[in-house]
C-alpha cells in the first residue's frame, strides 16, 4: 500500500528546468547540524485560511495604478501580517517626507518608478531610481524627498503595529490611538556591509553588472531574498504544490520578467513586473520561471530560518 506522508523539510523545492519552482530562501549557512530530511505530522488548517483585510492573491500594478488615475500622490494599503503593514506609495514631484525612524524594526521598500533622494543617518545621501532596494536599520533617522518631474512610486514594508517616531525637530504626524510623548532612547541598528546594505540596485548590480546576490536584507525578524532565473521552465503539474508556512503569510513581488504562482485553492496565475502576489498561513504555494528571458522575485518573510513544509515524494510503506 503507498501512502503520502507530510515532511517537514527546510529549504527543500522541486526543481524545474533551471528554476527552483517552491524555493523561497536562498541558501545559507545552516544553523542545524542535522540536515537530513525528516518526516513529520505537520499542523495544517482543514480548512484553507482565506484571505483578510487588504490582503488578496494577486495585486496587478496595472490595476492599482488605475485606480488613482489623476492623482501623483497617494497611498494603498495592499498586505498586512502580524509582522508587515506593506503598502504602494506614491509621492508627487518635489514631495518630501518628515525625518522619522522605527524604534525596534527595519524599514524596507522598492522603488517602482521616478526617482527619490533618500537621506539615512550615517550615511551619504543618495537618489535611488526604478529597482532600488533601500533597507533602514532600527532607530537610524531618514526621509526621503522626489526629485525629476514625475511621481516617485514605491512598495514599501513597514513593521506592523508600530507607529514612527521622530526627532525633536520635527512634528510628529497624527496617528490614531497614538500619543506622541517625549521619551529617551540610545542605540540604534547598522549594516553589515555585506548582506544588509543601504541599498541594491537592482537594475546596475544585477541586471547589467551580474552580480550573483540572493539576499536582499536578513535579521533575527527579517528575511527578503532575491529569486532570479535566467529563463523561464515548463509549467510543473498541478500535484506539485510546492510548500506552505505553519505560523504566517508569504508576500512576493514580481521586480523583472515573467512568472508564475500556484496558491493552493486558487488557480494557475501569470505575474509580471510590478505585481504582488500573496499566500495566506498555511496554503500550499509555488512560483516559478516563465517566459522567454530572466525573471525575478523577491520573497518576504518575517523570519530567516523558516520552515518549508513541503510533500514528501511517494512512498511504499509495505504496511498500514
Amino acid at each position: 500500500m503507498k501512502l503520502i506522508h507530510w515532511a517537514a523539510i527546510a529549504a527543500l523545492s522541486v526543481a524545474v528546468g533551471s528554476d527552483a519552482v517552491a524555493q523561497t530562501q536562498a541558501p545559507t549557512a545552516a544553523p542545524f547540524t542535522n540536515t537530513k530530511s525528516i518526516v513529520a505530522w505537520a499542523a495544517k488548517p482543514t480548512r484553507l485560511p482565506p484571505y483578510t483585510g487588504p490582503n488578496k492573491l494577486v495585486y496587478r500594478l496595472a490595476d492599482v495604478l488605475a485606480s488613482h488615475k489623476g492623482k501623483q500622490s497617494w497611498q494603498q494599503e495592499v498586505f498586512l501580517s502580524r509582522d508587515y503593514a506593506g503598502a504602494w506609495i506614491s509621492m508627487a514631484p518635489g514631495e518630501k517626507t518628515k525625518t522619522q525612524f522605527y524604534g525596534d524594526d527595519r524599514v524596507f521598500w522598492v522603488v517602482q518608478s521616478g526617482q527619490m533622494k533618500v537621506t539615512i543617518e550615517g550615511q551619504e545621501p543618495f537618489i535611488a531610481g526604478k529597482h532600488f532596494l533601500i533597507q533602514v536599520p532600527k532607530r537610524l533617522q531618514y526621509s526621503m524627498e522626489v526629485v525629476g518631474n514625475e511621481p516617485a512610486l514605491r512598495f514599501e514594508m513597514r513593521p506592523a503595529g508600530e507607529s514612527p517616531s521622530y526627532p525633536l525637530s520635527e512634528a510628529p504626524t497624527p496617528a490614531k490611538g497614538v500619543t506622541y510623548v517625549k521619551a529617551v532612547y540610545s542605540g540604534h541598528g547598522n549594516y553589515d556591509g555585506k548582506v544588509n546594505v543601504p541599498y541594491v540596485d537592482f537594475e546596475k548590480q544585477i541586471v547589467q553588472g551580474g552580480e550573483k546576490r540572493r539576499v536582499w536584507l536578513r535579521d533575527d525578524n527579517n528575511y527578503v531574498t532575491i529569486l532570479r532565473s535566467e529563463k523561464g521552465a515548463p509549467t510543473p503539474p498541478d500535484n506539485q504544490w510546492g510548500h506552505f508556512h505553519a505560523n504566517f503569510p508569504e508576500i512576493w513581488m514580481i521586480i523583472e520578467g515573467t512568472q508564475q504562482f500556484l496558491v493552493e485553492g486558487e488557480k494557475l496565475i501569470t505575474v509580471t513586473d510590478g505585481d504582488l502576489i500573496g499566500a495566506p498561513t498555511g496554503r500550499y504555494h509555488r512560483g516559478s520561471a516563465s517566459g522567454d528571458g530572466p525573471s525575478t522575485r523577491l520573497a518576504f518573510i518575517p523570519r530567516p530560518d523558516n520552515v518549508h513544509w513541503t510533500q514528501p515524494e511517494l512512498l511504499n510503506s509495505g504496511g498500514d
